[in-house]
C-alpha cells in the first residue's frame, strides 16, 4: 500500500493573534509542530547557536549579562535600521531552517503524515509560499492585537504598533489563507473547538 505524501501546513498571524496558542492546542490533537520562533529563541538564547556571530557582527553592547542576545535592544536596532534586520536575518534564517529540516525529518521518520510549520513571518517570506500544502491563519482584529499585546509584553501601544507596521498586513494574511482561524474573543473553549474541528479537508 503507498503512503499519502508528507504535507506541510504553514501556521501564521500577526502578534497578538493568538496563533502559538492555536498551534499547542494543536500539537495536544497529536498533529506535528514545528515553532520558528522556539527556535530562533533557542538559537539567541543562553549558549545559543547564533549568539556568537551577532556578537561578531552587532558588538558586545547587543550581549546580555548571561550570555544571551539583548532581545529588547536588538528589536529597538532593527525597528530603527533596516540594513540591521538584515543582517540579524542573514545570520538566523539558515540557522532556523536547518533546525526546522531536521525536524522535519524526524517527524517523518516516526511516521507523520504531516507538520505544522509555525512561522510568524510566512506570508512575508515568498520562498516559503512554495514549500506548503496549505496555509492557516489565525486572524483577529488589529484593536484585540495591541490589547493582547500590551497586557501580555507591558509594551505601549506604539511598539505594539511598530511590530505590527513590520508585518504583513491582516488583509494579506488573509488572502494568503487556506484555513483562517476566527480568535477575534477572548473565549479560549471557542479556540479549542476550533482546533478540535481543524483538517485537511
Amino acid at each position: 500500500m503507498q503512503h499519502p505524501a508528507f504535507k506541510r501546513i504553514g501556521l501564521t498571524g500577526g502578534i497578538g493573534s493568538g496563533k502559538s496558542t492555536f498551534g499547542s492546542l494543536l500539537v495536544d490533537r497529536g498533529f506535528a509542530c514545528i515553532d520558528a520562533d522556539a527556535i530562533s529563541r533557542d538559537l539567541t538564547g543562553v549558549n545559543g547557536a547564533a549568539v556568537s556571530h551577532i556578537q561578531q557582527v552587532f558588538g558586545e553592547d547587543f550581549i546580555a549579562a548571561d550570555g544571551s542576545m539583548d532581545r529588547s535592544k536588538m528589536r529597538a536596532l532593527v525597528f530603527a535600521q533596516p540594513h540591521a534586520k538584515t543582517q540579524l536575518q542573514s545570520i538566523l534564517h539558515p540557522l532556523i531552517r536547518a533546525a526546522i529540516a531536521d525536524k522535519e525529518a524526524a517527524f517523518k521518520a516516526k511516521g507523520k503524515p504531516l507538520v505544522v510549520l509555525d512561522i510568524p513571518l510566512l506570508v512575508e517570506s515568498a520562498s516559503w509560499s512554495k514549500q506548503l500544502d496549505g496555509v492557516l491563519v489565525v486572524d483577529c482584529s488589529e484593536d484585540r492585537q495591541i490589547a493582547r499585546v500590551m497586557a501580555r509584553n507591558g509594551w505601549t501601544r506604539e511598539e505594539v504598533q511598530a511590530v505590527m507596521s513590520a508585518q504583513a498586513s491582516r488583509q494579506e494574511r488573509l488572502a494568503a489563507a487556506t484555513w483562517v482561524i476566527d480568535n477575534d474573543s477572548d473565549d479560549m473553549e471557542d479556540l479549542k473547538r476550533q482546533a478540535l474541528a481543524w483538517n485537511l479537508a
